[in-house]
């Protein structure tokens, strides 16, 4: 049974498609390649807000949105496209990197709390 939490966050019917069809330790390998590369990510994104690199910025935003859309985080992936973009000072990106790493988080939990009750 899905929580309500997954959907918010999730494309549940993605992720059923690759429980269908590839199984349960596929997704639970996806799923941990995702935790591993999102860390250098995240990494990457906060070096180019820090060094006020655009063009960093927007090609670590847009690196982490692929990871994202993979794993079938569509509220995430949502989220990096509108930052992927944006034209922000260098504080208000500090800002969205807060929220974005906060909003990671959410997505790792209801992708876990998802693939614990299947």
């Amino acid at each position: 049974m899905e929580t309500e939490q997954s959907s918010h966050y999730l494309d549940i019917e993605l992720l059923q498609g690759y429980l269908d069809s590839l199984g349960k330790p596929i997704v639970e390998q996806m799923f941990a390649l995702y935790c591993q590369q999102v860390e250098i990510y995240l990494n990457d994104i906060e070096s180019a807000q820090v060094h006020n690199s655009l063009v960093g910025w927007q090609e670590h935003c847009h690196k982490m949105k692929g990871a994202a859309a993979s794993v079938g985080m569509y509220k995430l992936h949502g989220q990096l496209k509108l930052l992927e973009h944006t034209d922000e000072s260098q504080q208000q990106k500090f800002v969205l990197l807060t929220e974005l790493k906060l909003a990671n988080e959410q997505a790792m939990l209801a992708f876990k709390d998802w693939l614990a009750s299947h």
